[in-house]
């Protein structure tokens, strides 16, 4: 039997090299993949908070111009008023995320609150005349529509990252890479309501 060459012998190393190469390269792309999908799924949960905020920061800048509207027609300061401006406060001095979006359920439930008890036409004509008026109620009527429709989006968004980071083996390199999972936090389905005009009384 003829000796192997030298060349069959480093042919068959630059073989077996080049195989391992390629699994090692097949494995750091699938690692870098993982991670940089993970890092994609984290940003978009920032990303849908962020649009949450937006709309509560919307809500917030049109409460001065509805507490200014109603008070100047009822010319009395009416405890609807002082708990929508309380809510609107605790919402601009909260930074987490739980607490933001609990002073901004708040904040929907005062609104809410201060709209339904808005007296009919009857007794407050000048109040249900007013362009500026109506035209507030249906602003903060979409804006809170936008809030639920924002809040979903980012419950979807964190629902898509916990399942990644917790099926094999994205439950391995997510710890790995140090991803956690996410909490959901729970606010009132009353305190999305979209205001109307009730046949409340203002005290």
């Amino acid at each position: 039997m003829a000796n192997e060459s030298p060349f069959s012998k480093y042919k068959a190393l630059f073989v077996s090299l080049m195989i391992f190469l390629f699994i090692i390269l097949i494995l750091v792309i699938y690692f870098v993949g993982s991670y940089n999908r993970f890092v994609t799924l984290n940003q978009d949960v920032s990303s849908k908070w962020s649009e949450v905020e937006n709309q509560y920061q919307r809500q917030s800048d049109l409460i001065p111009n509805l507490v200014s509207t109603v008070s100047s027609a009822v010319r009395v300061e009416t405890k609807f008023i002082t708990e929508v401006t309380e809510a609107r406060s605790r919402w601009q001095e909260s930074s987490a995320i739980f607490d933001k979006d609990s002073a901004g359920a708040q904040m929907n439930n005062g609104i809410t609150a201060l709209v339904n008890a808005v007296a009919t036409a009857e007794n407050y004509p000048i109040l249900q005349a007013n362009k500026q008026y109506t035209a507030l109620t249906d602003e903060l009527s979409g804006t809170q529509n936008r809030i639920s429709t924002s809040r979903t989006r980012y419950i979807e968004s964190i629902q898509k990252y916990n399942t990644a980071i917790k099926r094999f083996p994205g439950n391995i390199l997510a710890k790995l890479y140090g991803f956690s999972e996410k909490d959901y936090y729970k606010a009132e389905l009353n305190a999305l309501e979209t205001p109307s005009l009730g046949n409340g009384q203002l005290p």
